[in-house]
């Protein structure tokens, strides 16, 4: 899409959110809901997203992140809450000049398609309108702006406090997305607060181009979900399920197990291969990708990971890791972040990998603790096995070469290297670097003595 220009609207307090942060960045599916609604912008390649921002706006932008640098985003502020239109205001010093078309969204309307605004820019330019209201239909409308229209054309659009028992009745709703010519900068400087929250209500400038002879229009969206609002907790839930439900449909018809689909959480964002199977209770969180042939069973939770085809994951929690193919895991493991395992690493019960590379078919079976550690291939780690990485200070890192056996209970006091081929001996305590090849023994000889009768 060429020639228009996007204004997102998210200074909004949001008091039913019951929250010390503003409402924009409570996240939807692991992600900001004004990125949400930017995300649905970027595909139709916007000339300008004047972002306005009010209350710890600072919060808003840290989430947006690297989109603030680029050239075409810019930020406008809302000092004093005094209504939709008011916010509006705030953009037009950045697009005065600005003879596009002008699309004004909610941040806080997270789940609009890309293509259903393409729509609403083609509709309005198509029929040479000054606004174009995007609505919806829906059974349950309360809290909602009514559409009153005349045949095709839109007459006005009133909000729920100032509706009449009548007007409460229709079921159009407005989605609070508009698209607008550039006459809408004249219409703003028109609108009264003259309502139930003494607010500058955005709708009336729908009643005021009309007025000046302007024509208005409406489109409809697919779905109501499209243009529901978050504005509590209780929606937000709501839109999560839906997403969700979403989301495992997707994978369903791709061709993943999801074995029971109601206790599985999928992020929007997570990739998972065919033939790949979730159990109940998995969560996979943002920025995950699952390759084909994958068992993920139960209480798993994983972010931000990549687990390559046929890995086996078991009541494990996996966060920032690479896993490598037919490599298994758990039951209980805790995988941490810049740990890389290669394929067909085994790592146990109640084993902790941090910051640590593990080569191919290493084992780290049973209730061990690797970390900044490079473990070679085919290594042996037995159960009980530590690395010491911490001196108080500063992390130090511990080299294990490939083929090594290493016995139960044995730690690794880092820094410290272990050639090839080397087997430890169990409770042993390594301080000193072992060549490849050797056996060592680092503990106290075992001594028998007599036991000392003690009278009372």
């Amino acid at each position: 899409m060429k020639g228009f220009s996007a204004v997102i609207l998210a200074a909004g307090d949001g008091t039913r959110m019951k929250s010390s942060l503003p409402k924009v960045v409570h996240k939807l599916s692991g992600k900001p809901l004004i990125n949400w609604v930017i995300d649905s912008l970027l595909p139709l390649k916007p000339d300008n997203i004047v972002l306005v921002l009010g209350r710890q706006s600072e919060l808003v932008e840290k989430a947006l992140g690297a989109l603030l640098k680029e050239p075409s985003v810019k930020t406008a502020y809302q000092k004093e809450r005094k209504g939709s239109a008011h916010a509006l205001m705030q953009a037009q010093k950045t697009l005065k000049n600005y003879r596009g078309q002008i699309l004004v969204l909610s941040g806080d309307v997270p789940l609009i398609k890309s293509e259903t605004l393409k729509g609403l820019l083609k509709s309005n330019a198509k029929k040479g309108e000054a606004v174009t209201v995007l609505g919806a239909t829906a059974q349950e409308p309360y809290g909602y702006g009514r559409i009153i229209k005349n045949g095709s054309s839109l007459e006005k659009i009133v909000e729920e406090k100032d509706a009449s028992p009548e007007q409460k009745e229709i079921k159009e709703i407005n989605g609070g997305i508009y698209c607008f010519s550039a006459d809408i900068w004249k219409a703003l400087s028109k609108i009264k607060p003259d309502n139930a929250k003494k607010e500058y209500y955005l709708t009336d400038a729908v009643e005021i181009l009309k007025n000046s002879g302007k024509k208005a229009g409406f489109v409809l969206a697919d779905g109501g979900y499209e243009v529901k609002g978050i504005n509590s907790r209780a929606e937000l839930a709501q839109a999560e399920q839906y997403v969700n439900a979403l989301k495992i449909k997707s994978l369903l018809d791709s061709g993943v197990t999801v074995i029971a689909p109601n206790s599985v959480y999928v992020s929007s964002d997570a990739k998972i291969g065919q033939d790949s199977v979730l159990y109940p209770n998995v969560f996979i969180d943002s920025n995950v990708e699952i390759g084909k042939n994958c068992i993920i069973r139960g209480s798993s939770y994983i972010i931000n990971s990549k687990i390559a085809d046929n890995a086996e994951i078991s009541y494990s929690y996996i966060n920032g890791a690479v896993i490598g193919k037919n490599v298994k895991a758990g039951p209980f493991s805790h995988i941490r972040p810049h740990s890389v395992l290669k394929d067909g690493v085994k790592v146990g019960n109640f084993s902790e990998i941090k910051k640590s590379v593990v080569e191919k078919n290493a084992k780290i079976n049973h209730l061990s603790y690797i970390g900044d550690a490079f473990i070679g291939q085919d290594v042996n780690i037995g159960a009980g096995a530590i690395t010491c990485n911490y001196d108080g200070v500063k992390k130090h890192a511990t080299f294990i070469g490939a083929k090594s056996f290493i016995g139960s209970n044995v730690n690794f006091v880092a820094p410290v290297k272990v050639g090839k081929d080397v087997l430890v001996a169990a409770g042993s305590t390594i301080t000193k670097d072992i060549p490849s090849g050797k056996l060592a023994i680092a503990r106290a000889r075992q001594e028998l003595k007599r036991k000392k009768t003690i009278k009372n």
